[in-house]
């Protein structure tokens, strides 16, 4: 019975969209990437969602956000930080 309730709900969330990190940044123990890292302050794209930081500095000393610290999310949507 619970393995027919939980192949019911994979079934209604299929994970195909999803990509796995990538080797070197996950060998890094980096959480996120880079968007554009020729800008002086990018924003990051997080590994286990794909999102991208609300901001684009770090909150505290505003300067280039760090990709091996976690994010907070709020309401949904990932705050990078230094």
């Amino acid at each position: 019975m619970r393995i027919g309730l939980l192949m019911a709900l994979f079934s209604l969330f299929p994970l195909a969209g999803l990509s796995a990190p990538s080797a070197a940044a996950t060998d890094e123990g980096a959480f996120a990437e880079f968007v554009s890292p020729a800008d002086s302050l990018p924003q990051l794209r997080y590994f286990a969602d794909g999102l991208i930081s609300l901001n684009d500095r770090c909150p505290v000393r505003k300067v280039r956000l760090n990709p091996r610290m976690g994010a907070a999310y709020v309401n949904g949507r990932p705050v990078g930080f230094c």
